[in-house]
């Protein structure tokens, strides 16, 4: 349950700030456009483990969020990955559509929503499924912010088990081989699932000619 918190958590975050970033970068003209892309290409580069300490002391010392689902949540709420894909999908849709919507009227949020988002359903997925096996199996950070056993993910409980109790059960293989399996089932099931949806996509059904 903690887990599945964490992860839909961070999953909402990245799909709703990565839409509106990769939109922005893609189809609107402003003043330090490129600059601003350059630099998320720049965070990808950058170790999580950098950050790790400066980010502990903002979230848990300065505001105050040690086991709390938003301080966990906080430092992946935008991936600059997810920002990435979403960019390049939004470039790969043709101009003519959206002029055409701004044409009639309608604003920027309502073309994403309307125009933009049916056609990069592909794009969703991969940035669902990637955001997702991410803070599944993300141990470090909730390690570090998380005292209470409840607020712990799957990760770190199961950590604790193999650390703790399984030192001194007598056959603690199969315990941990389950725990292991737990882990890993949703990636698997949700690749499974939406394989197809990658080498789909509906943008040639959006224009004629």
């Amino acid at each position: 349950m903690n887990s599945g918190i964490f992860t839909g958590g961070v999953i909402l975050c990245t799909v709703v700030f990565g839409l509106l970033a990769g939109y922005a970068l893609a189809q609107l003209q402003f003043r330090g456009r490129v600059v601003m892309f350059n630099l998320v290409l720049l965070v990808q580069v950058v170790p999580f483990q950098l950050l790790l300490v400066p980010l502990y002391v903002l979230i848990v010392r300065n505001y105050g969020l040690g086991d709390n689902y938003l301080g966990m949540i906080l430092p992946f709420a935008i991936n600059s990955a997810a920002v990435f894909i979403f960019r390049q999908y939004f470039l790969q849709l043709p101009k003519e559509m959206f002029e055409a919507a701004r044409i009639d009227g309608a604003g920027e949020l309502s073309i994403l929503w309307r125009v933009a988002v049916p056609l990069v359903r592909p794009a969703l997925l991969t940035a669902v499924l990637m955001t997702f096996i991410g803070p599944w199996n993300e141990f470090l950070w909730p390690f570090l912010v998380t005292k209470q056993v409840g607020m712990q993910p799957l990760a770190v409980s199961l950590a604790n088990y193999i650390s703790t109790v399984a030192a001194r059960a007598t056959n603690p293989f199969g315990a941990i081989l389950a725990g292991a399996c737990v882990l890993a089932a949703p990636a698997v099931a949700l690749f499974v699932i939406f394989q197809r949806y990658f080498v789909s996509t509906d943008v040639g059904s959006g224009v004629k000619g």
